[in-house]
């Protein structure tokens, strides 16, 4: 019986392409504002904070990893009106984010997660600005000293 010749599988893009400031005013609305304040405040904490975008499967098809001398710090991920923050942390920094002043739902998030050999993540929306001394208490954490 003949056999189908298999091509090799196709590799996604390692980066995806910046989107434009218009793209993200226009998927973000009111909710720009606080991503941009979150990356102002981790640029004054970690210099250089690099934007890499990567290819996803997700509505905006794009999502913006914060990185520091290549170590991704958190996701930044577009959606209408609104963003989702993506953070995984590590087992001592988890440790820390239980015992810190972090809102009850973000540890109530941290506490149900899946804990992975990488760690554990979780996903939340932001619409405002309130939201950002949260994503800022959050990094700080992760990169604490040891």
């Amino acid at each position: 019986m003949p056999t189908k010749k298999q091509s090799a599988p196709v590799k996604a893009p390692a980066r995806a392409k910046a989107p434009s400031d218009a793209e993200m005013k226009s998927v973000l609305g009111k909710a720009g504002a606080a991503w941009s304040a979150i990356v102002r405040v981790l640029e004054g904490k970690f210099v250089p904070l690099d934007q890499v975008w990567k290819p996803s499967k997700l509505a905006f098809g794009r999502v913006c990893l914060l990185q520091h001398k290549k170590r991704t710090l958190l996701y930044l991920i577009p959606d209408k009106g609104q963003f989702l923050v993506a953070i995984v942390l590590g087992e001592r920094a988890f440790a820390l984010a239980m015992a810190s002043s972090l809102p009850a739902a973000i540890k109530k998030m941290f506490s149900e997660a899946k804990h992975y050999a990488e760690g554990t993540g979780i996903r939340f929306v932001v619409t405002s600005m309130s939201d950002v001394p949260v994503v800022a208490k959050l990094v700080e954490i992760k990169t604490a000293p040891k």
